[in-house]
Parts: C-alpha cells; structure tokens; sequence
C-alpha cells in the first residue's frame, strides 16, 4: 500500500498535474533510458471517443476519462473498464476533476451544469445548473472543474455576449457558494473601467477557458480570464475593462477577489488569456517567492507574486499602434528584456504574402475603413504549458501565423472565417513548442513545426519534455537542450497531452488517441502503428463546390453572437473555390453593391468591369488551377480548379 506521499508522487491527480505544472518527478525514464520506451498496453471502449483535448486523471486504483458523451472509470490493474457515468449531457472538452471521493466534469446543452459522479461506483451524485437565480443568460462550461477542499469551482465561456463566470459549488452538496463576474456590475471594484453610460459590461466578455489552480496553503484559487466583447469592437466600451484579459486571485471558499493583473488592456484583438496559469516557486533576488504564471497569446510569459498579484521582474508599459475610433489602450504591458515564444511583424517582412494585403503588428487595431490587413495569429492558446522543477523552464506550445483581421462596421459582427480565403496564407505559419528559461524571461530553445502541431507538454524528473503532436506522433525531448530523444506512432490523431504515473513500481506515460489509452513503459513491445498519410498542402484551404456560377459577395454568418447575425460581404466570392471540368464557361453576378472586375492574378485574362447585377464570364479550356481576384479590391480572391473534360466525378 502506497502512502499518501507515494501516491501524491505517483498519481496523476489532476489534468495538468500537480500546481498546473504538467510536471512529474518519476525518472525511471530519463534521457539514457527512453530509447527503451514502448507501448505496453491499449485501453480500448472509449466511445464514442476520448472528448477533444481530455486529459485522463489517475487517483489510486483508477484512470478517469471523459469520452464525448460519457465519463469511464478505467481499473489500471485490468485495463478494463469499472464503470461508465452518464451526467446527463456531452462533457465540457476541458476535462474532469477529482476530490472527496468524486469525480467532477462540467456538461453543456440546453442547461450548462456542473455534475458530481461517486468515484467508485459512476453513480450521478448531484448536478447544478451554472446559471445565477437571477436568471442572467450563462454560457458553458469550458475548462476543467477545480477541486478546493470541499470547494468545487469551474469557469463559463462568454461567446454570446455574456459575461465570463467562475462559480464555486459545495462539492458534498452541489449548492452554490460563491460567484465571481469577470466583468463586475456598477459599483464594484473594477467597474470604473467600464463606460458608466451604458451596460457595456453586461455583455463584457471575459470568458474564463482554461482550468484554475489551488494553493491550499493560501486558500486561493487561480485562474485566467479572456478578452473583453465585442471582439474586435472597442468604441462603445472605453476603458482598460476589468477583469478580462487577467490571471486573478480569488479566495477559495468565497469566491472574493484578492488580487488580478491585467496582461492586455481594452482587448480588441480576441487576445484571450488561454493557456493554464501555472503555480511554481521563484528565486527574486535570493528569495524563493511563491509565484504564478501565465501565457499572454502573443507568446509572452507573465510571472507574478501569487500572495500580491505583483510581478516578480520587471513590467513596462509600451506604446502601441492606436486607432481613436476604437479608444485603444495607449499602451501594453511587456516583461522587460524577455522574449516571445511567436514572431511580431519583424518575420513576416521576410516572408513571401500575398499581394494586395498591409501588413500588421501585434496590438494593430482591425479598422472599420479598410479590409486589407494581415496580423499575426495570438496563438498561444487551448494546449497547455508545463514547467520543469529540474530546469527551471516552461514548455509551451502553440501557432504561428497571419491572419485576415477584419471587423465589419457593427462591432457586434465577429467571424474567424476569412484567412482560408487568402492563397498561401496557410503555409507562412508554423507551429511551435518554447522552453522558456524562468530565470530571464529568454526563449532557451524552440522547436518549429510545419504539418502538425503540438497539443501541449509534459516535464518529468528524468530531463524529459514529452508531447504529442496532432497527427498522432508521441514525441520526447532532452529538456535542457531541446534534443528530440524518442517518438512513437499512434495511429490517429493524438486527443490529450500526456500524463505520467507510477504503478508497481514502474513508471508509465499514457496518452489518449481516438477511442484509446495508450500506455507506455520501458521494455514495452506493442507495434507502432502507420502514421496517417499527411494532408496535401493547398495553398487555399476550406471547401470545393462543383459549381460554374460565382457570385461577388457572400452573406456571412457572426461566430460571436448568437450565431444568427449576418452581414453581406462585399469581398467574399461564393463559392471561393470551384471545380469545372475542361471547356466549361465559369460565370460571375454582382450580387452586391460595389463594382467588381474579375482578373486573373497573372494577368492572362479578365471580365468587363461589373456593376451590380451584371454578369462576367470566362471559358476554361485547359486542366489546371487558376487564381483571381477582383481588380478594385486585390485581396478580395478566388480560385478555379479545371479538371479534364473526361474525368470520372469527383468525390464529395
């Protein structure tokens, strides 16, 4: 029988591991002996599949996985499955939690809850709806409750014009204990951030993502909050609006706000705080201070003081791009003289875009006056972040990228569905995995990856920095160095970063991919298995319609709001890519109200000038791809794929 120590050591207690840190200190696999490492076992019935990023949580005798539909209960000591929980609903994709003797998942649907499942058995204990009395509107749970003794808490997203929630439950009884609004109503502290003309703040944003940590010792929890709503629409919301965009430090057992440190102010750019904050011991001048810290989404680490919320090195408020309309912040915060883990404008002037497109900067406004912006992709995000107690370095993981920014003249109306309609744009990024050192706030080494990315970190006492990547590929690092030591193939597209446990004295790392957990020790012999054939690269992305009639604009749905929102959009041929075969005359309407000449990015051949309703054409005699775009708005394009005349149908 382990002791409580032992277990602590050899669990994997929570999705992030212990203080968030995605850090286990077995090293029975080091970097000597992981070359050894194989798949030992395959633990199937995960259905209908492992939930998009779950993470399974070993406590004693059981491994917990949330499938899409249902929680399972795994014996380790079998590898099959001691019981199946039904909470009512599909589970958030954040995960589960662990405490008191149960288990803990938060459930979406008609009626956001939080469920309480009796460990042992799978039995549904209790289940408690996330919205208030008051009957405000609340959106659904997203990361993964946290487990405060005797506390349970768990945070809502806020993508329809809601405001951003962390509600903390009873876990023996399922009542609510307390409540904290990201955004605070009139009269709270905070609220002078907010215009006192309007209600701004009731629709505020500041979704709360990811999953907290607790620090018993302080009887705080600690989360991260993200960006304020609209989206990309400041003018009606003057002001720095607290609380989004922050790590905060609330008190366990009521829910109050101790102390908060706002990464991004005014936030118009959807630069959600999205990775996991992270609990960790700094040394500050000689002194160990206890300290947390947090992933700004342009790839800046932030590190504060977790009894203050005060930084623990050196914070400076930088000017930024401005744009009156917008009342933008003046200026940033930025740890001084450290890195980011993701290129600012600097690379992107190096790289080969698309003509007709600005290129911006991180903090570049979207302008409602122009439609031609490029700007880096905040892209750490949604993958998790480990730190090393060995190294002293975090590991993050994210993308690299442009996007096409744009806002339309309501504020209201957001969209992410415009950068797979710029040719090319999809291979200038790349995606990253950062060792940061804590120490300097330097990036002490960087992995690029083209094809795939990874899905978020893992550190463990034997030097190693595991991850998956997302086309099924288990990978190992040296984590001083950054050396890749190891790799396996899973077959499937990976659906978690990795965990480590100990169980008879061997220690093992598991990982979920599809409908499987995989479980990995030394000496393991199970075959790898055939890695998926790689997605063929295009320079557009998205769908092809078989269809020879284009139009020049393009109603567009809003992903912010309510879903139904809708605007017509000048600049969006629709179908933006379309197959014909050879000799087949493709036409263009003028659906909207601009002018629009259809031309060819070569220049070999254009439509007349069409003025609304007006209908071009051109004849496709030859098999190939060609690119277009319209004359008076060049970053307005389309392709044509012309197969030969005598091709069999293509598959849909």
């Amino acid at each position: 029988m382990l002791s409580a120590p032992q277990l602590a050591r050899a669990d994997w207690p929570a999705v992030n591991g212990a203080e968030n840190q995605r850090y286990s200190p077995l090293k029975q696999i080091d970097t000597k002996t992981v070359a050894k490492l194989g798949a030992a076992q395959i633990i199937d019935g995960i259905a209908p599949s492992a939930a998009p990023r779950s993470v399974p949580v070993v406590d004693g005798d059981l491994m917990l996985v949330p499938s899409v539909r249902y929680v399972y209960g795994v014996d380790l000591a079998s590898g099959k499955v001691a019981w199946r929980a039904d909470p009512g609903a599909s589970p958030s994709r954040g995960g589960l939690a662990v405490g008191g003797g149960m288990v803990f998942i938060g459930v979406g649907g008609a009626t956001p809850s939080l469920v309480a499942i009796n460990e042992k058995t799978g039995e549904v204990l209790w289940t408690s709806v996330l919205a208030p009395a008051s009957g405000e509107p609340t959106g659904q749970a997203s990361g993964a409750p946290l487990y405060s003794d005797g506390i349970v808490s768990i945070g809502t997203n806020a993508d329809y014009g809601y405001r951003g929630q962390i509600v903390g439950f009873d876990a023996k009884t399922g009542k609510e204990a307390w409540r904290f609004y990201v955004t605070p109503s009139p009269g709270q502290p905070g609220s002078e951030t907010w215009p006192k003309d309007n209600n701004a703040w009731l629709h505020g944003g500041g979704a709360v993502w990811l999953d907290g940590v607790y620090d018993p010792k302080l009887g705080l929890d600690v989360y991260v909050t993200g960006n304020a709503v609209p989206q990309y629409g400041g003018e009606y919301r003057p002001g720095d609006n607290l609380f989004t965009d922050s790590i905060v430090g609330l008190d366990a057992r009521t829910g109050q706000l101790k102390w908060y440190y706002q990464m991004v102010h005014h936030d118009i750019w959807e630069a959600d705080i999205a990775e996991a904050p992270v609990l960790f011991d700094a040394k500050v001048n000689g002194k160990v201070v206890k300290a947390a810290a947090a992933m700004r989404t342009d790839g800046h680490l932030f590190m504060v003081d977790r009894t203050t919320g005060k930084p623990i090195t050196p914070i400076e408020e930088r000017p930024v791009p401005q744009d009156a309309y917008q009342k933008t912040a003046a200026t940033q915060p930025y740890p001084v003289g450290s890195d980011s883990v993701l290129p600012d404008c600097d690379y992107y002037k190096t790289q080969t875009l698309p003509a007709g497109f600005q290129l911006g900067c991180f903090f570049t406004a979207a302008p409602v006056d122009r439609q031609d912006l490029l700007a880096p992709v905040y892209g750490m995000r949604s993958t998790p972040m480990a730190y090393s107690q060995q190294t002293g370095f975090f590991y993050a993981t994210g993308n690299a990228g442009l996007q096409w920014f744009r806002r339309s003249k309501d504020p209201d109306f957001f969209s992410l569905g415009f950068s797979n309609r710029v040719p090319g744009l999809n291979k200038v990024g790349y995606a990253v995995l950062g060792a940061i050192d804590s120490k300097t706030g330097k990036v002490a080494w960087e992995k690029q990856f083209r094809g795939a990315r990874p899905n978020g970190a893992m550190a463990t006492g034997g030097g190693l920095v595991f991850q998956n990547l997302s086309n099924g590929e288990l990978q190992a690092y040296d984590a001083k160095t950054g050396a890749q030591l190891w790799s396996f193939e899973l077959g499937a597209a990976s659906g978690s970063p990795p965990i480590a446990f100990e169980r008879g004295g061997q220690e093992y790392i598991a990982t979920v991919a599809g409908s499987s957990v995989w479980l990995f020790k030394l000496g393991g012999e199970l075959p790898q298995r055939a890695a998926p054939p790689p997605r063929a690269s295009e320079d557009f992305s998205g769908p092809i319609a078989d269809k020879s009639s284009i139009e020049t604009s393009l109603l567009v749905t809003d992903q912010g709001l309510t879903g139904q929102h809708a605007i017509q959009d000048e600049y969006e041929f629709n179908p933006f890519r379309a197959r014909v075969k050879a000799g087949t005359k493709v036409s263009w309407r003028n659906n909207g109200v601009l002018d629009h000449t259809i031309v060819a990015v070569d220049g070999s051949w254009s439509t007349d000038t069409l003025h609304p309703l007006d209908i071009g054409a051109h004849v496709f005699d030859k098999p190939g791809t060609y690119v277009y775009h319209a004359k008076e708005y060049p970053w307005q394009y389309g392709e044509i794929i012309v197969t030969p005349a005598d091709a069999a149908p293509a598959a849909h």
